[in-house]
């Protein structure tokens, strides 16, 4: 079992996380999501134009130390939101695509046979663990 750094959100490996959480999804993204899709939808480059750093870094200690509100005034600038989440899934200690996984999905993706290729990439994600192949999802389906 990997361990967070004090506790932490930012920094902590994924599974860690959700086992702490009891959930396969960390609330940090959920709420992150939820708050971009309420606001965010529709202005022009969400996760490309970036949001103050200060105010990022702020909101990360909070998500860190207590209880996040992502409705309250201070955190209205969606590109903090964005920024903040982009900022999670960098510092997670291993990737969203596992490790363990990496080799096989860069065989899948040179399969030249289009549907040995899908059913294949079907089967890796199928066998992600479960707070890797959740947020995925999740995040997958908000992206899209």
């Amino acid at each position: 079992m990997f361990f967070c750094p004090v506790d932490n959100v930012f920094g902590c490996h994924l599974a860690t996380l959700c086992a702490q959480e009891r959930t396969t999804v960390p609330s940090f993204v959920e709420k992150c999501v939820k708050a971009v899709e309420k606001r965010g939808l529709d202005i022009d480059g969400l996760y490309r134009v970036s949001g103050n750093l200060a105010v990022i870094q702020k909101l990360r200690f909070k998500a860190d130390h207590e209880e996040l509100d992502l409705e309250d005034g201070q955190w209205e600038d969606v590109h903090v939101i964005t920024g903040a989440l982009k900022l999670f899934f960098r510092e997670l200690p291993e990737p969203l695509f596992p490790y363990s996984h990496f080799n096989k999905f860069i065989t899948a993706i040179r399969i030249p046979d289009y549907n040995t290729k899908l059913s294949c990439m079907y089967e890796l994600v199928r066998s992600l663990p479960p707070a890797n192949h959740d947020t995925m999802k999740l995040l997958f389906g908000h992206l899209r």
